[in-house]
């Protein structure tokens, strides 16, 4: 006796992984955003300095979060 598999094919590509990496990936992200606002607070709390952002601390952070952009985005390639 053979088993016969019926194989479902639809013209619908399945987009609920999409959905959960989109979900995943905002929590995450708000996650990492709020934790870093918390250390700079908390920083400037115990230094007692305001906070200024020079023009080339703000591209040295850009260029480390496009790295960053690009690593995550490279992960599953081959």
């Amino acid at each position: 006796m053979t088993k016969q598999m019926d194989v479902y094919q639809s013209d619908e590509l399945d987009t609920t992984w999409e959905k959960k990496i989109l979900l995943i990936g905002g929590v995450v992200g708000v996650a990492v955003g709020l934790g870093s606002a918390y250390l700079l607070i908390k920083n400037v709390e115990k230094t007692g300095k305001q906070p200024t952002l020079q023009p080339r601390e703000g591209l040295k952070l850009a260029i480390l979060l496009f790295g960053l952009v690009r690593n995550v985005a490279n992960l599953w390639e081959e």
